[in-house]
């Protein structure tokens, strides 16, 4: 009968375990990788299998469900390792290492830094300030261009190493989910399936009706659009807990009562560690921004109307182009953006009929009303105006809407006149020909846009019927072949939305002039080919013109971005031209952007459409846009703005701390690379590769592993073979220069060779194929140049959530006697035991002297870790001591408030039960219960008699 420390059936509980230790389910034995405290089901042990009938396979066992035996330490067997230079004895330890994850009390960055990208520190700190909170919950509000997605990618990769990252959601634009895809995947080797509304589909037609589409994936990247509507999914959602939720562009979900905000709740409720990325976090209301800082800390804010930076900055980062820490690191990868280009643009005779009917009858009529019915009489006239100034075709269209909305009102006889009139000149316009497309065909021109030339650009409108024009007349006049011109808008399908972005960032496609609306000014990077804009018709909003902006002008383009915008000219410059008002607002922007980073500060409005109204309103009352709009200089903003501009930089926080990861060997692909000489045998053909000067290993893919990588993007995994071989790299500039050559010269975005990033599902394969090479309670034997036997220990203590707070992996000398507990990394070094080391073999009288000792190691590597735990867990004390006393305050502060807004006492329990639920998490995040300690190794005197 097997040795066993405990057995658990029903709601008994198992003893404290760690990632790489043996338990016994079902007449099997399984290595833990992961272990995870769940609410209803006790712990969720993700396991792999290590006996002859489930080895490789993976599994998932709760300790309330699912009968557990776990292995005693005390009855680790010892056995002799005869593999060529003590290979296996090696690998074994270092995914032992590899397996277990950053203990809690590690806040420093350990891998994120590692993925394909620049190191830059500022794009380090969000992950070590969601790491240093309660809960690893982090808003970054970095202004467009520097990098938010990198940041994420950095952040998960932190998280997945301390085994808090197995289940992912990411939540994003429809735009944008294969670019993040591609990101995360080729930058930080995190696989994402892209759950659109058609993934979604396939997914459900692969499972049983009762099966939540969900849980098919550990993680996954879905729309906000998609996910938004409560009735298809919001029962799914609630059914699920993940590791991580990744909300991007995370201001679309600030307004109370929408599905977006709902959504936003339900998911914060959902999970641990919550990640909210946007470059315009706020509306410029306090109680919105709140809103948002609520669902990471609903305990920040007392008071969600008056609070200050140290209520916000653990919470919040927020850093712009000319921030300290960002100039210092971007200048050399990030051209200097030129002075906007304002076209002026003369209009046709017949486009200033249309301006002079819009002027004298709609926008200042001699009698002082313009001729609308109902609501909107103040705006409307300036609706139409914009409508025209984007083209005679939208201004068409705005024309047909409002006539079927006002139909059939009695008293709308004079509107549906007026209307009607405009509509005949606006047609004697739209058969001319508008004067912007000349314009806009010159300038093309004049920049080189050809079908043979190597220019790009992209074109915005804010209408579609605009887009729609552009597109036939460019292809025409430019005599472009059709793939040349492409659009983006709202109303093309997801797949066609995610083809165009691959081809426009393709160096190989065809595509040279993108038009595309303002669903394309979130998030997208169309920079890598490109560096040319123009506004074919301008917003008259500061946030929305930045968005656009920063398509082009942001981290890592290399060519100076100019911005162009087309404007109308006016023959009497009193009024209100097209030209007078682009020429401010733009101008105001580009000085924003190089003073503030955030053009959004000049109105502090934080919203496109109120932002766009506000304008619309000082044009009507006849304001100067210099004297409506304040000058962007950091004095002259409100608290609230000035809170949000300077809040978040972290000016005055230390360097981020990092450090080397725990390991055995020089580099990934080294450890990789041994682990594949090791799996190779005669019944897996691998064919391995070896390019040491690349750092590059190619090899064919064995059965197990294919099954693993079927969460790769599904394009991925059809365009690169990689099901069949597998081509992978840890050179950073090689990888880098293949990422570049797939955008340059192929006809996909994906590398022909991977990036071995630190948590590559490749390495998490070979880590689960070396731990099961030994059998069950055993650990191995190896002889080297010591003076006495070294038993090398693993020690963990974990907290109520399961997750490891302390780990030592200690090396024990001295036993029985007078044991001593040093460092097994140390150890290893001393005694040479690298690759190029030598078995000399002849360890089996030490095997059978020194077993007996095992529980001696044990016990003094236990003893060990329980002298070191005051030090070991004293600054996680102190910031649980901090969040303790942060909660006292606003706990008090919040009762004030309630008392004294006449708040109901339902507002009042909701405080105290916050309170009640912020003490419990902070009680259970110290070290509880007893630590996990075993032997893992031995190493013994080389040609000494036992």
């Amino acid at each position: 009968m097997l040795d066993t420390l405990a057995q658990v059936t029903g709601d008994n509980t198992i003893p404290d375990i760690a990632a790489g230790t043996q338990i016994i389910v079902r007449d099997e034995v399984w290595l833990v990788r992961t272990v995870r405290h769940t609410e209803h089901d006790g712990r969720r042990i993700e396991a792999t299998g290590a006996s002859e009938l489930v080895r490789d396979q993976d599994a998932v066992f709760f300790d309330k469900l699912d009968e557990i035996e776990v292995l005693d330490p005390r009855k680790m067997r010892l056995v002799a390792d005869d593999s060529p230079g003590f290979r296996r004895s090696r690998l074994w330890l270092e995914s032992l290492l590899r397996q277990s994850p950053t203990p809690v009390t590690n806040t420093h960055i350990v891998a994120g830094h590692k993925g394909l990208a620049d190191p830059m520190e500022y794009q380090l700190r969000p992950a070590h300030q969601a790491l240093s909170n309660l809960r690893p919950r982090i808003l970054i509000g970095d202004a467009v261009g520097l990098g938010k997605t990198l940041e994420i990618g950095i952040a998960l990769t932190e998280l997945i190493e301390r085994g808090r990252g197995e289940r992912i959601l990411v939540v994003t634009p429809r735009a944008v989910l294969e670019q993040f895809q591609h990101e995360m995947w080729t930058r930080y080797a995190i696989p994402l399936v892209r759950l659109d509304s058609d993934g979604i589909q396939k997914v459900r037609q692969t499972l049983p009706a009762t099966r939540n589409p969900f849980s098919y994936y550990r993680r996954a990247i879905v729309s906000i659009d998609t996910l938004k509507n409560p009735a298809r999914y919001k029962h799914h959602l609630e059914g699920q807990h993940w590791d991580v939720v990744v909300i991007d562009e995370c201001h679309n979900l600030i307004n109370r009562g929408t599905q977006n905000n709902q959504l936003a709740r339900l998911l914060a409720r959902q999970t641990d560690a919550l990640i909210l990325a946007s470059a315009t976090p706020h509306n410029g209301k306090p109680e919105s921004f709140a809103e948002l800082v609520n669902l990471l800390d609903p305990t920040a804010i007392a008071d969600p109307s008056n609070y200050e930076a140290r209520d916000i900055e653990h919470l919040y980062v927020r850093r712009h182009r000319n921030s300290p820490d960002v100039k210092r690191e971007v200048g050399h990868r990030w051209a200097p953006r030129r002075d906007p280009n304002i076209v002026p643009v003369t209009p046709t005779p017949e486009e200033n009929a249309v301006l002079d009917e819009l002027r004298d009858v709609w926008l200042h009529p001699v009698s002082g009303q313009a001729p609308v019915t109902g609501k909107g009489g103040t705006l409307f006239p300036w609706t139409l105006f914009k409508a025209f100034l984007s083209s005679p075709d939208a201004l068409r269209t705005s024309i047909e809407r409002r006539l079927k909305t006002v139909a059939e009102r009695t008293d709308a006889g004079a509107e549906i006149a007026a209307l009607s009139r405009l509509d005949d000149l606006a047609g004697a316009a739209q058969e001319r020909g508008p004067a912007k497309f000349e314009a806009l065909l010159e300038h093309l021109r004049e920049i080189g846009v050809a079908k043979d030339g190597d220019i790009r650009i992209v074109v915005f409108s804010e209408r579609i019927d605009t887009l729609h024009w552009l597109r036939d007349q460019l292809r025409s006049r430019l005599k472009l072949p059709e793939k040349a011109v492409e659009m983006l808008h709202a109303q093309l399908p997801d797949s066609q939305v995610q083809q165009v972005v691959e081809n426009f960032a393709l160096a190989s496609s065809p595509v040279r002039v993108l038009l595309a609306s303002d669903m394309a000014s979130e998030g997208l990077n169309l920079h890598r080919q490109c560096h040319q804009l123009v506004h074919y018709d301008l917003p008259w909003s500061f946030i929305r013109i930045q968005q656009r902006n920063g398509r082009i002008d942001r981290y890592m383009q290399e060519h100076e971005p100019q911005i162009t915008a087309l404007a109308l000219t006016a023959d009497d410059p009193t009024t209100d031209s097209d030209l007078r008002v682009v020429t401010k607002l733009l101008a105001k922007e580009h000085t924003a952007n190089q003073a503030l980073g955030d053009a959004g500060a000049l109105l502090d409005l934080r919203d496109e459409q109120i932002e766009e109204d506000t304008v619309m309103e000082f044009l009507r009352q006849g304001r100067d846009l210099d004297e409506a709009v304040p000058e962007p200089e950091p004095e002259q903003l409100n608290p609230f703005a000035a809170l949000m501009a300077t809040g978040g930089e972290h000016e005055s926080d230390p360097p981020v701390p990092t450090e080397p990861r725990r390991t055995l060997f020089d580099d990934d692909d080294n450890f990789l690379a041994v682990a594949l000489a090791e799996i190779a045998t005669r019944s897996e053909k691998l064919d391995r590769h070896r390019d040491q000067e690349k750092d590059m290993i190619a090899f064919n893919t064995p059965e197990d592993l294919t099954a693993r990588l079927q969460d790769l993007p599904e394009t991925y995994l059809r365009e690169q073979g990689v099901a069949e071989r597998i081509r992978l790299s840890g050179q950073r500039r090689f990888a880098e220069e293949r990422l570049d050559k797939a955008r340059a010269d192929g006809d996909t975005l994906w590398p022909d060779v991977g990036y071995l990033a630190p948590v590559h599902p490749v390495l998490e394969w070979a880590t689960s194929r070396a731990l099961a090479r030994f059998g069950r309670d055993q650990a191995p034997v190896m002889a080297a140049d010591v003076s006495e036997p070294v038993f090398l220990t693993q020690a963990s203590w974990s907290n109520a959530l399961g997750q490891a707070v302390l780990t030592h992996w200690g090396a024990v000398t001295g036993l029985p006697d007078s044991p001593s507990v040093g460092d097994m990394r140390e150890a290893l070094e001393r005694a040479g035991l690298k690759e190029e080391a030598r078995n000399p073999g002849g360890v089996g009288a030490w095997v059978e002297r020194l077993q007996s000792l095992v529980p001696a190691a044990v016990d003094a590597a236990t003893h060990d870790l329980r002298q070191r735990r005051d030090e070991m867990e004293g600054d996680l004390l102190e910031r649980l001591e901090l969040h303790r006393k942060r909660l006292t305050a606003w706990e008090q502060q919040a009762l004030f408030v309630a008392e004294h807004s006449n708040a109901t006492a339902k507002r009042k329990n909701v405080v105290i039960t916050t309170r009640d639920e912020t003490s419990a998490l902070i009680d259970s995040l110290a070290t509880s219960g007893e630590p996990f300690v075993r032997v893992v190794g031995l190493i013994v005197p080389t040609g000494q008699a036992a």
